[in-house]
């Protein structure tokens, strides 16, 4: 939860997935940076370290190119290196590849260079290499989750402060399936859609004076704060920030559900249809909101949403930047099947692409295997 807040300065709550990119690295004394994809046979990309700029590296490669870039920009002295990644995440479907490869491209290159740093200030700096390096305008949400999420847990990010709460999440102890669902449209950040999603909530904090749209209530998060989004008198505008503000509020609703047991009740037994139900409801506003506040979704996307709650799914919502990418939803166990056979149905009823599915596991997030 918490689309297109965290450039806000809002609050998140994303985890980490078991699939990821594994970056295999060797230190050269050549001073190159020299990467291949398991995925990109036969495309070798080399590039001395020294000549790295921005806008130079075509592709893929930019980003564990622009990883080094932005190394070095912070003051740390990156060595020549052999750079293999292999990706179990597919490209372009809402699931932070872009974030998981520059994370781990990050560590491999510290290890080898025998540099330390903190994982907070480790994920500004591999932002620093999407947004400045590739030009991609993103957040901080997905390389904050790639670097700091925990194994069963969820993680409450106030991108303001950059405070973190880890808060437990373990779908399968509460018999639910926690589905990604790929639409196989894909997205690209790069486009001018996004860009033109953070002008807007930029626009929205000017008009009503204050830096950011975090400043919009005061304790943050608050529904008083409505109040101050219809001073708003541009209706596209007041649509953005009521987004920022319920999709902050959301965030926060579900890390207090979990925080307190999420499905069980007091005694800890089963919460049938309490916690849970509850977080599936959030999704499902959290995608209407999306769809119709900040409009990022995509016909594919609002279709699974639909087809998943009618076939079973307790709430469903798109994930990533929008414009193509993947669905979230909340499935109890015994149902999946269900939703699967029902999306994949309605997708062949429109002559789209087959959907993909992936069972998310909140796991732990980019470390070092080998």
């Amino acid at each position: 939860m918490g689309e297109h807040t965290d450039y806000n300065e809002g609050l998140v709550l994303p985890f980490a997935l078991a699939q990821g990119i594994t970056a295999t690295a060797s230190s050269r004394d050549d001073g190159l940076l020299v990467m291949t994809s398991k995925q990109m046979p036969g495309d070798r990309v080399t590039v001395p370290v020294t000549a790295l700029a921005p806008g130079e590296v075509p592709g893929w490669a930019a980003y564990p190119a622009g990883v080094a870039w932005a190394l070095t920009e912070a003051g740390y002295r990156v060595h020549g290196a052999d750079i293999d990644v292999d990706s179990e995440l597919p490209v372009g479907a809402g699931v932070s590849s872009s974030a998981a490869l520059e994370c781990s491209v990050a560590l491999a290159l510290c290890d080898l260079a025998g540099i330390s740093i903190g994982r907070r200030e480790l994920a500004a700096i591999a932002r620093r290499a999407e947004n400045d390096f590739v030009g991609a305008p993103t957040g901080m949400i997905d390389q904050f989750a790639s670097l700091l999420c925990q194994e069963g847990h969820a993680m409450l990010l106030d991108c303001g402060t950059q405070e973190t709460r880890q808060v437990p999440f373990r779908p399968a102890d509460e018999r639910m399936v926690a589905l990604v669902i790929d639409t196989r449209v894909p997205h690209a950040l790069v486009s001018g859609q996004y860009a033109a999603r953070r002008a807007e909530c930029a626009e929205a904090a000017r008009r009503l004076g204050i830096s950011t749209l975090r400043h919009i209530t005061t304790p943050p998060w608050s529904p008083t704060a409505r109040s101050l989004v219809d001073e708003l008198t541009d209706p596209v505008l007041r649509r953005r920030a009521r987004h920022v503000l319920t999709d902050s509020a959301r965030a926060q609703a579900i890390a207090d559900v979990l925080s307190v047991g999420g499905g069980r009740d007091e005694g800890g037994g089963r919460d049938e249809g309490g916690g849970m139900t509850a977080i599936g409801d959030l999704l499902t506003e959290g995608h209407a909101s999306l769809r119709d506040d900040f409009e990022v979704s995509w016909p594919e996307a609002d279709v699974t949403v639909e087809t998943a709650r009618a076939s079973g799914a307790l709430g469903a919502k798109m994930i990533g930047g929008g414009f193509g990418g993947s669905v979230l939803a909340l499935v109890p166990a015994g149902k999946a099947a269900a939703v699967r056979s029902a999306v994949t149905a309605e997708f062949a009823r429109n002559s789209w692409d087959s959907p993909e599915f992936l069972t998310a596991v909140p796991s732990p997030a980019a470390r070092k295997i080998s």
